[in-house]
């Protein structure tokens, strides 16, 4: 009887050690240095490096409550635990930011997503995931017999208590609740301006499970619908004054372009990074002949999404609430009548040469009021026309979406918005591609010397097929205006600290160009004058009606003020503030306190209106100012 009591208490014993480590290994996952992760759980946030450790430790009880199997529960939490810790590290790696819940919309497209981590990391995980597998099963057969099998009320029991730890989440962003007080006495961290900064200090767990819940926005000081009304006058009067020298005033008459293109930035001007040669020759003078600049990212290695979200709404990511990590997730799908630049169109279509599912696009597209979206899961009439890959590349090619663009471009007699959101440059970067001679050095690389090479051969395929799409819409003798731009760089700069280098890794390339047609016609110009230099995503359509001459609405007056005056602006991972600001003029960081009066009533009221139409009561939709 002492021998089987022995045993209870080791597998106890081991089943802590082991939350204990699997603690040890998530906050590792976030920090990535061994030195750091051990003070941290050591000394600065022991409190919450515990509870953390609890909540592993009771979800470990729960797996054994399940099965009654010592040795199989332990491997489902290993193996659970384990890729969840890669997936976190590997985020952070090449996305700076953590897992988080509305990450998991990706397991819809599990075997896309497979698809574009290293191939020598996926080998290694499924060679421990079955030596763990293989193990237990040995272990159950022959020792299975002398661990601890439990009567059915105690699993029932251990199976409901860490599913109500888990749910008790829900309102760790509230005040006053239980959950919120027991983790502040732990210690936890609540550096709101830096997610980064706090996941480091909470964990990685803590912080997913403390976004279960989203908030949109916090409401901002003196909203309600008086200050909303005022809003809206105002610029109903900016409006006016904006439209009086603009001669258009039908934007179905015009056909817009936006072209998303996948982690599209130049490498020679990423710090510390040299080139054989210039991968973007015709992008270059494209920039140099029309209207350009840097568009200052809110991502680095992912975050398509994000920047789509804005470049179509004039929504500022940085005003929203850190929890809202993916608006097209967590937003847009509870919205009915979400505003988009696609309000302003009859005809709207939506082109991606990959699934259709990523980030939710097609459920998004449909609230968006596209009336077709072209992908690789659609089929019949709507299925994509040109498919076909660079040699070498896993991915569409561009050249190959720019056809099917053209193809749209030509199925309506009038005007028409058009998105396509391109895929050949998505990671991974180990293309093959046929006759690479681009070689990449520098302290900048680190160790994807060879990554950084292979991608810049993508974006010299990509820059030849951009020039001969244009090419093709200067021959269609109606307006069009295509508005290209790079969604983030891609996640290989390694060798460069994103502290040191926040604004230029945050930079991509941008241009508005618009088509002989629009020119000769008078709806659409070549190079605008004023602070295009550097924009953000929330900037493009401010630009693009000033490109096209077309009249404003109230809330376009409102963005084509910020986009004026105030400074570019993205969520940031770095530093001390939750957004990151940059001087239009300069190029360099500014700090928010150092904005004027003006800038800050204006950067006020865009944050109010952001508030009402997304989070809010939707005063200003009553009052017509998006229209």
């Amino acid at each position: 009887m002492k021998r089987i009591n022995l045993t209870y208490i080791l597998q106890f014993i081991f089943m802590l050690l082991s939350a204990l480590l699997m603690g040890f290994a998530l906050s590792y996952s976030q920090i990535g240095s061994l030195k750091y992760t051990f003070s941290t759980v050591t000394e600065t946030y022991v409190g919450m490096y515990l509870i953390t450790s609890l909540i592993l430790f009771l979800v470990y009880l729960g797996f054994y409550a399940i099965f009654n199997r010592f040795f199989y529960s332990t491997a489902l939490f290993y193996v659970f635990f384990g890729i969840y810790a890669i997936a976190n590290r590997l985020k952070v790696m090449y996305r700076t930011e953590p897992v988080l819940p509305s990450d998991l919309i990706f397991l819809k497209s599990f075997k896309e997503l497979v698809s574009m981590v290293s191939s020598k990391i996926i080998i290694i995980m499924v060679i421990v995931l079955g030596i763990i597998i293989f193990s237990s099963i040995l272990l159950e057969k022959f020792f299975g017999k002398k661990m601890l099998h439990m009567k059915w009320w105690l699993r029932i029991v251990l199976m409901i208590i860490p599913v109500i730890t888990i749910g008790s989440f829900y309102s760790a962003n509230d005040e006053s609740s239980v959950v919120t007080n027991i983790l502040n006495k732990a210690g936890r961290s609540e550096f709101t301006p830096n997610l980064m900064w706090e996941t480091n200090s909470n964990g990685p767990l803590i912080t997913f499970l403390s976004n279960i819940h989203v908030k949109v926005m916090d409401k901002p000081d003196g909203y309600n619908e008086a200050k909303i009304d005022s809003i809206v006058k105002k610029y109903k009067n900016v409006a006016t004054e904006i439209n009086k020298s603009r001669p258009n005033n039908d934007v179905n008459k015009q056909t817009l372009i936006f072209v998303l293109s996948e982690s599209f930035a130049d490498p020679t001007r990423v710090p510390n990074v040299k080139l054989n040669q210039d991968p973007i020759p015709n992008v270059r003078q494209i920039m140099k002949n029309n209207t350009s600049g840097m568009m200052l990212s809110s991502g680095y290695g992912g975050g398509t999404a994000n920047m789509e979200y804005m470049s179509f709404t004039g929504l500022a990511f940085n005003q929203f609430s850190k929890s809202l990590q993916t608006p097209y997730v967590q937003l847009v799908q509870n919205q009915k009548n979400p505003e988009n630049i696609t309000n302003q169109f009859e005809n709207k279509n939506a082109i991606h040469p990959y699934i259709g599912n990523f980030y939710n696009r097609s459920s998004v597209y449909n609230r968006f009021g596209f009336q077709t979206f072209r992908n690789t899961d659609s089929t019949g009439s709507l299925a994509l026309h040109y498919t076909d890959p660079e040699d070498g590349s896993q991915y569409i090619s561009d050249a190959s979406a720019y056809k099917d663009v053209t193809w749209q471009v030509n199925q309506v007699k009038q005007g028409q918005f058009i998105s396509l959101v391109t895929m050949q440059n998505h990671m991974p970067y180990y293309n093959n591609y046929q006759g690479n001679n681009f070689k990449a050095s520098g302290s900048g690389v680190g160790k994807n010397a060879k990554q950084v090479a292979n991608f810049a051969k993508g974006l010299n395929l990509t820059d030849e097929a951009t020039q001969s799409f244009l090419d093709e819409l200067n021959k269609i003798n109606k307006p069009i205006t295509v508005v290209f731009y790079g969604d983030h760089l891609p996640g290989i700069y390694d060798g460069n600290s994103m502290r040191k280098y926040n604004v230029s890794e945050h930079e991509t390339e941008y241009f508005i160009y618009s088509n002989k047609y629009a020119i000769d016609h008078n709806m659409g110009t070549t190079k605008l004058n004023g602070n295009a230099a550097i924009t953000d995503p929330n900037g493009f359509i401010p630009l693009t009606y000033q490109q096209m001459k077309e009249k404003v609405t109230p809330f376009y007056a409102l963005l084509t003020k910020i986009q004026e005056d105030a400074p570019a602006m993205a969520k940031s991972t770095v530093g001390n503030s939750e957004s990151l600001y940059v001087n239009k003029k300069s190029g360099k960081k500014i700090s928010y306190k150092d904005l004027t009066a003006s800038q800050k009533e204006l950067l006020n009221d865009y944050k109010l209106i952001q508030y009402d139409l997304t989070a809010g009561k939707g005063y200003s939709n009553k009052l017509d100012f998006t229209k």
